[in-house]
């Protein structure tokens, strides 16, 4: 469905740059400006920065939509809020015993993180639940006094009692006290996670009491600046790649933790539909990888943020600290190593002439001749302060000259993201090869040739909108709102009744979510396992549900994800899944621009020798424009690199397609 005559703004906060993608009569303005500390400051700054180049009011934007990093900065720095956690009597000390697997399995020193609830703030109650039922119910008046003894610095209590995903009405009863007693928010376990597992369950209701305050006070200040504007209420990008309500991520924050890199997975499925994707967005601080399958992203229940587990729905993507600023350094061994460490937008990379003092990927592609000082925008790039730091870090891994150093860092960072995607493809029981890149993010396009000559990949994908195409995932994002429950019995004992009733409670509490219920569709899935394994593959689940089909698929989902099948072992239902979705509509986008330019520029691409390489300018590539690499694209937030081999032809979509054939 397509929307013309709408003004829609797409607002993606990243660790270096904010970035605003705002479409009006089907035109695309773009917008990078540096993140703030505030992050509401410069998502007003960058939206002001793109109204003002479109010759629009701000206030004539009627549709926003907005991805954010607080909830995961707020995990990555420790600066949550400072939490209560009410749990079963002898259970307190779940969230630091956690599991008995370690970090790193020879590292003797290796630890674990500090729980993010301390110890005098986790209090007991008398209650007990089985999988049956409730056994023990929770006294009210015990409630009211263990709520008199928290301390009146606590933002926020998470509730996670035994066995409160089957059976809630003890953790429902402690919710209820708590909130007519304090004004503390409330997270409790049966909402934020209803599936199995008492420390999982436990550290993803923790996380939740710890970043939904501060979530819920930077949406107050964005909307309270946007109001201010005559902007509207933004709608916030949920990990698991779905739109939600600004109301119901503020109750709910946990479900914002991969906030943008959702946005750019969704952003690269709109741009090639039903296809087999690899997702690679490069940006100022880290890269982040997933993938797309038949045109159906890639989700997962097991992740881990800041080295604890999450289990709601997220967007698979694998994370890198290899971005543009990340700084290249020497290791105790004299080996070059890049990342993880970022020099961030302050003071960023040399080139940028804040004071950054160290090499990055970014001083490195300007040495290289793949940037030019006009290549970042409002940025004047300084290519002697880059040749400077190339130079002292060439001095202390013993390199000839700055031009080795630049050409080491791509290398290295090249490497670094080979593994990644490796690991979200072979590791997965994915052929890369049989895949499409598509590259975007500000770095992205620069390396995308290059890795996908390491992986076999032969075509690659570049938005139009590359370096800013978390944005532009933000317009192009359904609403989803998803919900779980644990029921654990043989598949072939399954009370199919008692299977439908959970099925209808769970849509009846995400179309609950949903800002128009009557507009969901519903899709069901099951988490399945053979009898004695401790982890799960996820199916979709016939209407009615079928046990011989079930076991079916899940016969050919565990071969294709674990290399084989056992025909003859029971197989087990432990969690169903619901997901409402209301699809979204297309952002109205004309045409490239049918204008001509181009220019040159001395650099030392691709093979390390000074030539003469064609730059051209993006926004004068016509659809079915051919260039031949090698070859330099430029654009306003992001360059593509044609590098030898390769040819680039433009679409009517305005995305360039890399072509490496099959003989290079």
């Amino acid at each position: 469905m397509n929307a013309g005559g709408r003004i829609w703004l797409g607002v993606d906060v990243g660790g270096t740059f904010t970035d605003v993608v705002l479409i009006v009569d089907g035109t695309l303005t773009t917008a990078k400006v540096s993140t703030t500390d505030e992050q509401s400051e410069g998502v007003i700054e960058g939206i002001e920065t793109a109204c003002e180049s479109a010759g629009i009011d701000v206030a004539a934007v009627d549709r926003f939509r907005h991805a954010t990093t607080v909830a995961v900065n707020t995990m990555l720095e420790g600066e949550g809020a400072r939490a209560a956690l009410v749990t079963t009597e002898g259970f307190a000390d779940v969230l630091e015993i956690g599991r008995q697997n370690r970090p790193s399995l020879y590292n003797l020193d290796a630890g674990k993180p500090e729980p993010l609830i301390p110890a005098e703030l986790r209090v007991e109650i008398d209650e007990r639940a089985t999988p049956e039922g409730i056994e023990r119910a929770v006294d009210p008046d015990a409630v009211r006094e263990l709520a008199a003894d928290i301390p009146d610095d606590v933002e926020s209590v998470a509730v996670s009692l035994f066995h409160a995903y089957a059976h809630p009405d003890n953790e429902r009863t402690v919710e209820a006290i708590l909130r007519e007693v304090g004004e503390w928010s409330v997270s409790t376990s049966h909402e934020v996670l209803g599936t199995f597992r008492e420390y999982e369950r436990t550290a993803t209701t923790a996380v939740d009491a710890y970043v939904t305050p501060v979530v819920d006070t930077y949406l107050g200040r964005l909307i309270d600046r946007a109001d201010e504007r005559g902007l509207p209420t933004p709608r916030v990008m949920q990990s698991n790649g779905g739109i939600a309500d600004a109301a119901t991520v503020r109750e709910r924050a946990v479900t914002t933790l991969l906030s943008g890199p959702a946005a750019g997975v969704v952003g690269a499925a709109s741009v090639a539909a039903g296809e087999r994707l690899v997702t690679f967005d490069m940006g100022g601080t880290s890269a982040d990888v997933g993938l797309v399958v038949d045109g159906t992203v890639a989700r997962t229940t097991d992740a881990r943020i800041a080295e604890r587990p999450v289990g709601v729905s997220m967007v698979d993507v694998e994370t890198v600290g290899a971005g543009g600023g990340s700084v290249g350094w020497v290791d105790e061994g004299g080996a070059l190593r890049v990342g993880p460490r970022s020099a961030g937008a302050e003071p960023g990379p040399a080139c940028y002439g804040r004071g950054g003092s160290e090499a990055t990927v970014t001083d490195a592609a300007l040495q290289l001749g793949y940037l030019g000082g006009e290549s970042l925008g409002n940025f004047d790039l300084d290519a002697d302060a880059a040749e400077a730091v190339l130079t002292d870090l060439a001095d202390a891994a013993e390199l000839d000259g700055p031009i080795a150093a630049a050409r080491g860092i791509y290398r290295v960072t090249n490497a670094t993201m080979t593994r990644t995607i490796r690991s979200v493809t072979v590791e997965r029981g994915h052929d890369p090869r049989e895949f499409t890149l598509v590259a975007f993010g500000g770095a992205g396009p620069m390396h995308a040739a290059a890795l996908a000559d390491r992986l076999g990949i032969e075509r690659v994908l570049v938005p139009r909108a590359s370096g800013v195409l978390s944005a532009y995932g933000l317009l192009a994002a359904d609403e989803t709102h998803d919900a779980a429950r644990t029921y654990r019995t043989d598949v072939d004992e399954v009370d199919v009744t008692a299977i439908e009733n959970h099925y209808d409670d769970l849509v009846a509490r995400v179309r609950t979510d949903a800002s128009e219920p009557e507009r969901t569709t519903i899709e069901r899935e099951a988490d399945l396992r053979y009898a004695g394994q401790s982890y799960e593959v996820t199916v979709p689940a016939t209407q009615p549900f079928d046990p011989a089909a079930m076991r079916d698929h899940f016969h050919v989902a565990h071969e294709r994800a674990r290399g084989y099948r056992l025909p003859d072992e029971a197989v087990e239902l432990v969690t169903l899944r619901t997901t409402a979705t209301i699809a979204g509509e297309d952002p109205p986008l004309s045409g490239p621009g049918s204008s001509d330019a181009s220019r040159t520029r001395r650099g030392v691409s691709f093979e390390g020798k000074y030539r003469e390489t064609p730059v051209l300018d993006r926004g004068g590539l016509s659809t079915g424009a051919f260039v031949e690499g090698p070859a330099i694209i430029a654009g306003g937030e992001s360059t593509v690199v044609v590098a030898p081999g390769w040819n680039a032809t433009v679409d009517d979509r305005g995305t360039l397609i890399l072509d490496g054939g099959i003989d290079r």
